[in-house]
C-alpha cells in the first residue's frame, strides 16, 4: 500500500517505522525543520515532507493522489481532521485514520467522516475500568462514522458461552468474533471451536448492538 502520513512526532515516526518495514511505500509530512532532521537519519527508506499537512500543496507532494491511505496522528485535533478532510477529496484514498487528542472530539470525527479515530487516551480509561468492572465492553475503536466499533470483553467462568462452540452461540445482528486471545495465543474462531473462561474476545459490532452482544457473551448484568 502508499500511506501519507501526517505529523513526524513519536506516533508518526514509529508508524512509518513499522509500515515500511511491513514493506509499505510511506510518505511523512512533518512542518518542524528540526523533527524533519531526526527523522531523516533514522528513516532512509520514507519520503519525508518538510510542511503543513493541512496545506494541499504538501499532500500532493506527499502524493495524496496515489495514496490508499492517510494517517493523520500529529497532537492537534484540529490538523488531524482537516487533513483527513483534505485527503477525502482525493478519489484515490480508500481510508482516513486520525488520532484523536480529546476524547470529546471523537463524535465530531466520526461526524465528518473520518473512517477510522482512534482515541488512545479512552481506550486505555476503559481498559482500567474493566479490571473492576465486567459491565461494559472496551471499545478499541469505531469504523466507518461512528456506525461500527472493535470491542473487547474478558470471559469468565459465570459466563454462558464458555464451554460452548462458536456456531452454537446466537450472536446479534452485524456482529462477528474476531479473534480469541488465549494466554499468549491468538486464535481465529471458527464454528468448532470451544470458548474458554479467561478468554479474551475481540469482536466487531454496530454500535446499537453492543449491549446485546455483552448479554450474549457474559450474561445479563445487575446493576445497583
Amino acid at each position: 500500500m502508499y500511506i501519507v502520513i501526517v505529523g513526524g512526532g513519536r506516533v508518526g515516526f514509529y508508524l512509518a517505522k513499522e509500515l515500511t518495514q511491513g514493506h509499505h511505500t510511506v510518505s511523512l509530512i512533518e512542518k518542524d525543520a528540526e523533527t524533519c532532521e531526526e527523522i531523516a537519519k533514522e528513516l532512509d527508506n520514507v519520503l519525508l515532507i518538510h510542511g503543513d499537512g493541512c496545506n494541499t500543496r504538501y499532500l500532493s507532494d506527499a502524493g495524496i493522489d496515489r495514496a490508499d491511505v492517510v494517517a493523520a496522528v500529529t497532537g492537534s485535533d484540529e490538523v488531524n481532521l482537516m487533513a483527513c478532510q483534505l485527503a477525502k477529496q482525493s478519489s484515490k484514498v480508500k481510508r482516513t485514520v486520525a488520532r484523536v487528542n480529546d476524547p470529546k472530539n471523537t463524535h465530531t470525527f466520526n461526524e465528518i467522516g473520518v473512517d477510522v479515530a482512534v482515541n488512545s487516551t479512552s481506550i486505555i480509561a476503559k481498559i482500567i475500568e474493566e479490571e473492576v468492572s465486567l459491565e461494559d465492553l472496551v471499545t478499541l475503536m469505531t469504523f466507518k462514522r461512528g456506525k461500527l466499533a472493535l470491542v473487547r470483553v474478558d470471559l469468565t467462568s459465570e459466563s454462558p458461552c464458555v464451554n460452548k462452540q462458536v456456531m452454537d452461540i446466537k450472536l446479534p445482528q452485524a456482529s462477528v468474533l474476531v479473534s480469541i486471545i488465549r494466554g499468549e495465543d491468538v486464535i481465529i474462531p471458527r464454528g468448532e471451536t470451544i470458548l474458554q473462561a479467561k478468554d479474551d474476545l475481540i469482536a466487531l459490532t454496530a454500535i446499537q448492538n453492543e449491549q446485546e452482544l455483552l448479554d450474549v457473551l457474559i450474561g445479563k448484568v445487575n446493576k445497583t
